[in-house]
């Protein structure tokens, strides 16, 4: 099963996003419409919002009177507390109802307006945000819905920002053009990205980089990338997890790199890594192991040093999750190299340089990193200088 939140502001389009995707297969739950149930006639909800705030809040037959309700609580932020106090729970018990009830190869969109403002990505194998322009989106409710334009941009004022809803998207779709536009990146969007991804999801297959190899100048985009696969990380994981970090070329403002994202996470014991209901947990979230046995050369010997790999479902991101022991030797040095990456720009420069080389040659990707491993001895020291001049401790997030 593949878990998808779909989200947008006021006006963006996204009830034409939650139709099609339902026309092409996906079960769409709309956590507005559940809502609506949630506090329907004769419903739980009902009854304890009756209790809490008096028959006032109901009309002549008994059913909620929303706009009474609306004065009491969008004046009072405690009488806002209880009445989500009373909707949430029994919102969240219905989600999960009709999750269950889905086939174990489903596409679920979760249309949930506020998924930005709640913070609630994490929660997803992906999400999907709708945006368009502001005026695009005044004139759209101004014709469709009759509201006044100060309404609507009110309305829109009091959402989540553009900014904020692009750093939640794993998918931004644009809307500010013709539907035909829309519905044909949401085609592509549904056989390229989806449908693959809940395959690889039910039967625990990473995505993988190309062999061709292909050096990328800096993406700004890669540290929001993966803060949001860190946080699902996390959240898959739970509170025993020590430290989850971006690593790696992609972590490096300025540096060239492979469009593959590095992770590290920071276990108390790899033995952690390997219980079973935590490689469950992190299959479930679309983080299958890598099969094999995984370590990192010693920079300070002929040894090695451990560790656990993971990787990403999702054919359109590829990533590499390197699990380590927090406070292990190699744990240590990957947030070390880059904070001197970062620091150095002499350094920077240099690394640039000898994987321009490298990458000249015609290797493969795979053949490019173990490339790269006599450069990262000879710097080992130089970047131990630095840590001890800078006094450098590492800062596992």
């Amino acid at each position: 099963m593949l878990r998808v939140g779909l989200s947008g502001g006021i006006g963006s389009g996204k009830s034409t996003v939650a139709q099609r995707l339902s026309e092409l297969g996906a079960t769409v739950i709309d956590a507005d419409q559940l809502a609506r149930e949630a506090v329907g006639p004769g419903s739980e909800g009902l009854a304890a919002i009756a209790v809490r705030f008096g028959d006032d809040v109901l009309d002549d037959t008994g059913a909620l009177n929303r706009s009474a309700l609306g004065e009491l609580v969008f004046a009072d932020p405690q009488a806002r507390r209880d009445l989500e106090a009373i909707t949430h729970p029994l919102i969240a018990r219905r989600t999960r109802e009709l999750i269950a009830a889905v086939a174990p190869d489903a596409i679920v969109v979760h249309d949930v307006p506020l998924l930005v403002e709640k913070a609630m990505g994490s929660a997803y194998h992906l999400v999907i945000i709708v945006g368009a322009d502001e005026e695009t989106r005044v004139k759209r409710l101004m014709h469709s819905r009759g509201m006044t334009e100060a309404d609507v941009r009110s309305r829109i004022a009091a959402q989540a920002s553009d900014e904020q809803r692009r750093e939640a998207a794993d998918v931004w779709l644009d809307n500010d053009g013709p539907r035909d536009d829309l519905l044909a990146a949401l085609d592509e969007l549904w056989h390229e990205r989806l449908v693959p991804f809940e395959h690889n999801v039910r039967h625990g297959i990473r995505s993988h980089r190309p062999e061709g190899l292909a050096l990328h100048p800096t993406d700004p985009t890669w540290p929001q990338q993966a803060q949001r696969m860190l946080a699902r990380l996390r959240a898959a994981w739970g509170e025993e997890l020590v430290s989850a970090d971006h690593i790696g070329s992609t972590a490096v403002p300025g540096l060239v790199a492979k469009d593959v994202l590095d992770l590290q996470l920071g276990v108390r014991s790899l033995d952690d890594a390997d219980g079973e209901d935590v490689r469950a947990r992190l299959d479930a979230a679309g983080f299958p192991r890598a099969a094999g046995v995984y370590a990192d050369f010693d920079r300070g010997s002929d040894g090695t040093w451990p560790k656990r790999m993971h990787g990403n479902a999702d054919p359109a991101r590829v990533a590499h999750i390197h699990i380590r022991e927090a406070g292990s030797a190699g744990w240590r040095w990957a947030l070390m190299f880059r904070d001197w990456m970062r620091a150095d720009p002499q350094a920077r420069l240099e690394y640039a340089a000898e994987k321009a080389r490298i990458a000249a040659s015609g290797v493969t990707a795979t053949e490019y990193a173990e490339a790269k491993e006599p450069w990262f001895d000879a710097v080992h020291e130089r970047a131990e200088a630095w840590a001890r001049e800078t006094g450098w401790e590492p800062q596992g997030g």
